[in-house]
């Protein structure tokens, strides 16, 4: 037994970044709006795609049962039915896949009131199981589709699209005449 004391930090901070076979990753994010008008947008799990990137669609199956169709690296797509399993009204979303997903996964998001009337700080954790393991989790960083980064990132675009009603995007999009 070590004698130095618990670390009180979540486990998505940890060096080892693992809940059993789960990979553990998170982000927080101070967004300057009600966390009741934050909580409703993303309960609704077909807004998610608004703001993820990585997901294609999400196909709701009643009020607890989602599906949801992922881009992965290398043109790939991964099917993930989820089931909710702790919704408390404008606080916590918690979900987690189902037997017959092609990754297992669970994850929470909360929602807390930020200091000094600064809107609402925004939590999103997730534990996955890296597909082709640890080695599978490094290719996917190296397309910047690993969850850690892609969390970092959606989070972000929730933060514009909540606040500006907007997604800011730093790609230049040229038209088929060379004109901007």
């Amino acid at each position: 037994m070590s004698d130095e004391p618990k670390d009180d930090a979540p486990k998505r901070a940890e060096r080892d970044d693992r809940d059993g076979h789960l990979a553990i990753v998170g982000k927080s994010v101070t967004i300057n709006r009600p966390r009741a008008e934050l909580f409703a947008y993303w309960r609704d799990f077909a807004n998610l795609p608004t703001f993820m990137n990585a997901i294609e669609r999400v196909d709701l199956q009643g009020e607890t049962r989602s599906s949801w169709t992922i881009k992965a690296p290398a043109g790939q797509q991964v099917k993930i039915e989820t089931e909710l399993v702790d919704v408390i009204e404008n606080e916590a979303i918690g979900w987690r896949s189902v037997d017959g997903s092609q990754i297992r996964t669970n994850g929470k998001v909360t929602f807390e009131d930020a200091p000094a009337d600064r809107g609402t700080i925004v939590t999103a954790e997730i534990g996955y199981e890296p597909p082709g393991g640890d080695l599978g989790r490094l290719i996917a960083k190296l397309f910047q589709a690993e969850p850690n980064v892609q969390a970092r990132h959606e989070l972000k675009r929730f933060k514009m699209l909540m606040e500006t009603g907007e997604i800011a995007t730093g790609a230049n999009h040229k038209s088929n005449d060379g004109e901007q």
